[in-house]
């Protein structure tokens, strides 16, 4: 199944980009091929313009187009999703998201953050006719401590989170077909680009966020 990582914060790294990523891994692992888009890496003044024929634009719209599954994710500002990700999801058609399962996470500086996922962005992933929209994930930034030689670690309340999230997209994936199994350094890379950007600490595999195995969709031919 081919599932669409969807970063939707301003800035990079941050700490929803990390998190999207290190539940790609938890996806890759079961076989799933996994491609990224960053809308900030599109060209600014097509987003602010709307501009639908930039070509950016449209690999972007392609790569989710072609998706089964999208894992979105955002910080959380003004008890909304970030405005460069609505920008993005303005210029998809109405019926964009239409037979997808979506996994929505967010990032904030409190608790008090949580309720915007359910509140504001899980409407518009309704509207886009998403088949299904899976239980979110919002972490604090507390919650999400990187280290430069380990990568990401999560509280445990968070991993828990994590955990159930990628089983109920797996899951949810399953009737569509079966993944191709992998194992080894294959289940870390996409689009023969398995070691790519992996480094090994104490026999496991750490990524970075300018170093990392996944396809830019966005950048994609």
């Amino acid at each position: 199944m081919s599932i669409l990582l969807l970063g939707g914060s301003p800035a990079l790294p941050s700490s929803s980009s990390r998190l999207l990523l290190h539940i790609g891994d938890k996806l890759a692992v079961h076989g799933h091929q996994l491609q990224r888009v960053h809308v900030r890496d599109l060209p600014a003044q097509a987003l602010l313009h709307a501009e639908i024929g930039d070509e950016g634009v449209q690999r972007a719209i392609r790569a989710v187009a072609s998706a089964q599954a999208i894992v979105i994710a955002t910080p959380v500002y003004k008890a909304s999703y970030s405005g460069v990700l609505k920008a993005f999801l303005d210029l998809l058609p109405q019926d964009g998201l239409a037979g997808k399962v979506v996994l929505p996470i967010a990032t904030g500086g409190t608790q008090s953050h949580m309720l915007a996922l359910d509140y504001a962005l899980r409407p518009v992933l309704h509207a886009l006719a998403a088949k299904q929209v899976l239980t979110s994930i919002f972490a604090t930034s507390q919650q999400l401590v990187w280290q430069d030689e380990e990568g990401l670690a999560l509280a445990p309340p968070i991993a828990v989170r994590v955990a159930a999230g990628v089983d109920e997209l797996v899951a949810a994936l399953a009737p569509l077909g079966r993944p191709r199994a992998v194992g080894g350094a294959a289940a870390i890379g996409l689009g023969g680009h398995a070691a790519h950007g992996v480094h090994i600490a104490n026999g496991a595999p750490v990524r970075t966020l300018q170093e990392h195995p996944y396809t830019p969709a966005s950048q994609a031919a």
